[in-house]
């Protein structure tokens, strides 16, 4: 297995030095004392830990921001036990402050692209849940999916479904601190269509997750295109990696795949981008790719290797 703490070492032994790891200045500290990029990871990565564990974990590797996509794979976050009533949210909240942790997006799997109908409202009333939800967890954002641009519906009228469920939710936002944000994922992946949904729905509390990897790899649109046409919207991130393994996609650790992430990390960063960088390592879906003892503690390792490598501004 590919890691660049340690070249020749077992998987065995990598994961028990991960709590020693952890601790060294150079990991933890000195990502929160630069304090010019934020860290954050999915739970999609960690499907089968504790709220306790992830927590405790996203603390010792040097997060600040937790990405919440279920908690043992309970996906209805809403029924999720810390989340379940105020007096678990005020324990999960306090549990977070104390190790100088954020919540910074609810992961709903609400889809835009149904036509009027009960699937429709169900997905709508999911997206309205978690907007409830993030309101009380001081959450600024909740993820929504576009999801699909069916073949046997005229593609513009399914544009305009996904427009108007945007602006629904964005409209029942409005009276909280809660941005609603649409993935660049399924099949709204190229820059116009995402600029045209973005457009249409044009409301403050509506704005867009750039999932790099999500686009290029079919779109292969350059990321440097992609940002100046969708910068006014980005609010989050997504950030992965992979290569292309039997005309599949294998996800791997950063910096070791073909997707052009860096060169995407560097123009966020050169524009000040002020959000989170959220891995997302997709594990609860790709049960083969390396553990996320493995997988999110590598992360602030490749980001804080990749920003010290860089070459100072001009």
């Amino acid at each position: 297995m590919n890691t660049r703490i340690q070249k020749n070492i077992s998987r065995k032994n990598f994961i028990a030095t991960i709590p020693f790891l952890a601790l060294l200045p150079g990991i933890s500290t000195t990502l929160k004392k630069e304090g010019f990029y934020k860290l954050a990871f999915s739970t999609l990565g960690c499907p089968d830990w504790s709220f306790d564990k992830i927590i405790d974990f996203a603390k010792a590797n040097g997060y600040s921001g937790l990405e919440v996509r279920g908690i043992l794979r309970q996906m209805d976050l809403t029924k999720v036990p810390e989340f379940s009533s105020p007096e678990a949210i005020a324990v999960s909240l306090r549990q977070m402050k104390d190790r100088g942790l954020s919540f910074v997006d609810l992961g709903s799997s609400c889809s835009l692209h149904f036509p009027k109908g009960a699937e429709r409202t169900k997905n709508l009333d999911e997206g309205k849940r978690f907007i409830d939800l993030a309101m009380k967890l001081d959450c600024p954002y909740i993820r929504v999916f576009p999801n699909q641009l069916p073949k046997d519906r005229d593609r513009q009228e399914s544009l305009n479904l996904i427009t108007e469920g945007l602006r629904e939710l964005g409209e029942y936002a409005s009276k909280t601190n809660v941005t609603v944000l649409l993935e660049s994922h399924g099949e709204l992946i190229f820059k116009k269509d995402l600029l045209a949904v973005m457009e249409g729905a044009a409301h403050p509390h509506v704005g867009l997750v750039w999932d790099i990897c999500n686009m290029w790899i079919v779109t292969k649109e350059p990321p440097e295109e992609v940002y100046a046409v969708l910068k006014p919207y980005i609010r989050h991130t997504h950030i992965k990696d992979l290569k292309m393994l039997n005309d599949k996609e294998d996800y791997v650790l950063l910096g070791t795949g073909i997707a052009p992430i860096f060169q995407a990390i560097d123009i966020l960063y050169r524009n000040q981008y002020p959000g989170y960088y959220s891995f997302e390592w997709e594990k609860l879906w790709h049960p083969e790719i390396p553990d996320p003892q493995i997988a999110l503690a590598d992360y602030p390792v490749a980001m804080r290797k990749h920003f010290e490598s860089r070459k100072p501004e001009p």
